[in-house]
């Protein structure tokens, strides 16, 4: 969806722009001389009633004339610099919640047009913690946001709820940012709480989760059994492993077991990747249920401590 409206949006600002550029260069000046003529032989400055009837402006050039600054306008900022967001799952939950209103920067992994997405600008790559919004990699009509765990030639691994991290380092180094080299780093876990959240009657501890300098909370599901047959797998590695390709990154979600993300389908292709979160704008709780008279997508609070930048 998010796909078919940049569309609209460079279409509508290519049409508006070409009838005012047109309109600019053919159409304008026509009608100044008509309005210099009338002017001339009437021997007295007209009015703007009287210009309008000597030389109307079309309904069509007038609404183009209005809307192209705005448009493009929006459609820059939307395309090049930072795009909203609205966050429908509690998959990065407790990073994100339900009704959270994101910014992505758009800029920040490469410039790339808004139509066809070919690299423009290349700019910074990705790195383990970063939250990362992309086009899903089976259906690219779709956007999905989660954080990407593992760079191009990483190996990940992830059992028992516990992640870890396998990282491709140059030759001679020996850490990779904060990570040790040739060997697989079991990334720290420690223990938030127990009871601030819970699914279905089940408390879900939170737990901050330290990957390559990057903390973050995440939730964890004891009583949930990791869906292991249903896993991604990779010719050659083990059910619970997965060797990142080269240009492409490996993306979790922080609600760990409720969570569909590249344990399941995979890799992210460096060319699907669509821009970073930064900050929460904008929180909304939705606590209608079918016994309540308004319907369930209508806010009944705003969540005023959550906006600001996203950790």
């Amino acid at each position: 969806m998010a796909g078919y409206f940049s569309t609209f949006l460079v279409i509508l600002t290519l049409g508006s722009g070409l009838i005012w550029l047109v309109d600019h260069l053919i159409f304008a000046p026509k009608r100044k001389e008509r309005i210099a003529v009338a002017q001339s032989a009437s021997g007295v400055e007209l009015d703007e009633e009287a210009r309008d009837k000597i030389a109307p402006l079309p309904a069509i050039t007038e609404s183009a004339i209005s809307i192209f600054p705005m448009i493009a306008a929006i459609t820059i900022f939307r395309s090049f610099i930072f795009e909203p967001f609205q966050i429908p799952s509690g998959s990065m939950m407790p990073t994100l919640l339900i009704g959270d209103f994101i910014l992505v920067q758009k800029y920040t992994y490469g410039i790339k047009d808004p139509v066809w997405r070919t690299q423009l600008v290349e700019m910074d790559s990705p790195k383990r913690g970063d939250i990362t919004v992309f086009k899903y990699p089976l259906d690219t009509n779709v956007d999905f946001i989660k954080r990407v765990v593992g760079l191009p030639g990483d190996i990940v691994v992830y059992s028992d709820k516990q992640l870890y991290v396998k990282p491709l380092c140059k030759s001679g180094e020996t850490q990779n940012a904060g990570l040790k080299c040739g060997k697989f780093n079991k990334i720290g876990l420690t223990l938030i709480n127990e009871d601030e959240f819970s699914m279905q009657g089940m408390a879900l501890p939170r737990l901050t989760e330290e990957l390559a300098g990057v903390e973050h909370d995440i939730l964890i599901n004891p009583m949930a059994l990791e869906s292991k047959s249903r896993y991604f797998q990779q010719p050659g590695t083990k059910v619970d492993e997965w060797r990142v390709p080269a240009d492409s990154y490996f993306l979790m979600g922080d609600n760990r077991d409720n969570s569909a993300d590249g344990r399941f389908w995979g890799f992210v292709p460096k060319e699907n990747l669509v821009g970073k979160a930064v900050f929460i704008w904008m929180s909304f709780e939705f606590d209608n249920t079918n016994d309540d008279f308004l319907p369930g997508w209508v806010p009944t609070g705003v969540r005023f401590n959550r906006l600001g930048s996203i950790q």
